[in-house]
C-alpha cells in the first residue's frame, strides 16, 4: 500500500506541475498561484504522513477515505484536462515552442472543472447512483423449460459502509422491481463485521425471487482484515454473518450446490466460498462443491473473486457454463461512455467488469451494489444485473 502511494504521488506531482503551466498563462495573480500551491502542499502533507504511518504499522482506516476523496477532487482533474497542454505542446515542438496559447489553457482549465463536476456528483450522489445492466446468454444445452429464465445479480453490499438508509432502500426496490425469477448475491456483505448488517436485515428480508435467493461470501466476509481478540471471537463473527444470511433469506453456498428445479428439469446452482490470487485467501473448492453434480448438468457458478474463473473454473473438468462474480467494484472508478469502458483496476484484473466469454464459457463481473474505501464511484456506478439465459436455436 505505502509503495502504490508513492507512486500515486509521484504521478500526481507531474501532473500537478504540468496543469500549472495553464494557470500561470490565465493569470499573473500572486494570490491564487500562493492558494494554488498551499492546497497542494497540505494534501501532499496528508498523503506522505499516511505512508509514513503505514509503514509504521498505525491504523490509516478513517484516513484513507477522506485522502482518496481529496486526491480525486484535486489531482485527477488537473491530471485528465493536461491531457489537453500534452496535446498542444505536440504542435509547439514543430513551431519552435510559441507562448502557450490563452484559449487553450482556458479549455484545459474548463474541462478541469468538468471533472471536478463529474467527481462531486460521484462523492455525494453516485455512490447511490444504481444502474440496471441486462444481458441475454445463449446456450445450445440449456433445459428448454429454463428458456427465458432471468436473474439478477447483486454483489459487493459493503453494508458497513453505508448511512444513508433511503438511498439504499432505493436501489433494492430496484433490484425488486426486475422481477427475476432468481435472485444471486456474489459475496462481501459487510466490511468486517457481521453487526454492520443489523440495521438492514429487515430491508434486504423483503427482497424476493419466486426459483429463491442464494448467496456467496467475499473475502470481506471473514473478518481478515481487522484484529480480533482471540480466533474464538472471529469464528463467531463469522458464524454470526452465516446466520444473517439465513435471517435475510438466502441460502449461503459454502462449497456445494444445489438443484433449480422448474417444470421437471432442473439446473445446477453452485457457490463456492472466496478463492483470490495475489494474496487473497483462497477458501473455494470447486471440486469439492461439484462433486455430486452431474457432468451432463447445465451449471451456473458463483465465486465472489473473478480471478477464480481464470484460475480454477475456465479448464475445471466439468463444464461450467455461467460463471458469476464481483469483489473489483470496478475500482469505483473508471469511465464508460457509448461502449467504451476504462477503468485503472483492469491493470489488476483481466475480468473486471460485464460479460466474459473463453471456451464456451461465460463470466459475469458485477460492479458492486455498495461500495468501500472511497466513499462514494465515479464513472463506474452501483450495479444491478439482469441476465436472461435463452436457449440457443
Amino acid at each position: 500500500m505505502a509503495k502504490r502511494l508513492s507512486l500515486i504521488l509521484l504521478i500526481f506531482l507531474v501532473g500537478d506541475i504540468y496543469f500549472y503551466q495553464a494557470v500561470t498563462t490565465l493569470t499573473q495573480d500572486p494570490a491564487l498561484h500562493l492558494s494554488y500551491w498551499v492546497v497542494d502542499i497540505l494534501l501532499i502533507s496528508g498523503i506522505i504522513t499516511t505512508i509514513s504511518m503505514l509503514r509504521s504499522g498505525k491504523k490509516v482506516q478513517q484516513i484513507l477515505p477522506l485522502l482518496m476523496t481529496a486526491m480525486l477532487l484535486i489531482f485527477i482533474p488537473k491530471i485528465f484536462s493536461s491531457l489537453v497542454l500534452m496535446a498542444e505542446d505536440i504542435f509547439r515542438l514543430f513551431r519552435g515552442f510559441p507562448a502557450r496559447s490563452f484559449y487553450v489553457s482556458e479549455v484545459t482549465l474548463a474541462l478541469a472543472g468538468l471533472i471536478f463536476l463529474i467527481i462531486v456528483f460521484g462523492v455525494t450522489r453516485g455512490k447511490h447512483f444504481y444502474r440496471i445492466k441486462k444481458e441475454t446468454i445463449h446456450f445450445p444445452d440449456l433445459p428448454e423449460a429454463f428458456d427465458g429464465f432471468t436473474i439478477t445479480q447483486i454483489s459487493d453490499v459493503h453494508s458497513g459502509s453505508f448511512s444513508d438508509a433511503k438511498s439504499v432502500q432505493k436501489g433494492l426496490d430496484l433490484v425488486n422491481a426486475q422481477n427475476s425469477d432468481l435472485l444471486l448475491f456474489t459475496g462481501d456483505l459487510v466490511n468486517n463485521m457481521a453487526s454492520e448488517m443489523d440495521q438492514w436485515i429487515p430491508m434486504f428480508t423483503k427482497l424476493k425471487a419466486p426459483y429463491g435467493k442464494y448467496s456467496v461470501l467475499g473475502n470481506h466476509d471473514y473478518g481478515d482484515y481487522i484484529k480480533w481478540e482471540s480466533n474464538a471471537a472471529k469464528e463467531a463473527n463469522l458464524n454470526r454473518l452465516k446466520d444473517v444470511h439465513a435471517e435475510t433469506g438466502f441460502k449461503l453456498l459454502l462449497n456445494e450446490a444445489v438443484e433449480i428445479n422448474k417444470q421437471g428439469e432442473h439446473v445446477a446452482l453452485i457457490g463456492v466460498e472466496n478463492w483470490g490470487k495475489g494474496g487473497f485467501h483462497q477458501y473455494g473448492d470447486l471440486k469439492k462443491a461439484t462433486a455430486r453434480v452431474h457432468d451432463n448438468a447445465f451449471k451456473i457458478l458463483m465465486s465472489h473473486d473473478p480471478s477464480h474463473w481464470d484460475e480454477v473454473t475456465v479448464d475445471h473438468n466439468q463444464h461450467v457454463h455461467l460463471t458469476l462474480a464481483g469483489h473489483t467494484h470496478g475500482m469505483q472508478f473508471g469511465i464508460e461512455l457509448f461502449g467504451f469502458k476504462w477503468s485503472p483496476i483492469k491493470y489488476f484484473y483481466k475480468q473486471w467488469a460485464g460479460l466474459y466469454t473463453q471456451k464456451g464459457k461465460y463470466l459475469y463481473v458485477n460492479r458492486g451494489f455498495g461500495f468501500h474505501g472511497l466513499k462514494g464511484r465515479i464513472g463506474i456506478w452501483p450495479e444491478i444485473t439482469v441476465l436472461t439465459l435463452k436457449r440457443a436455436s
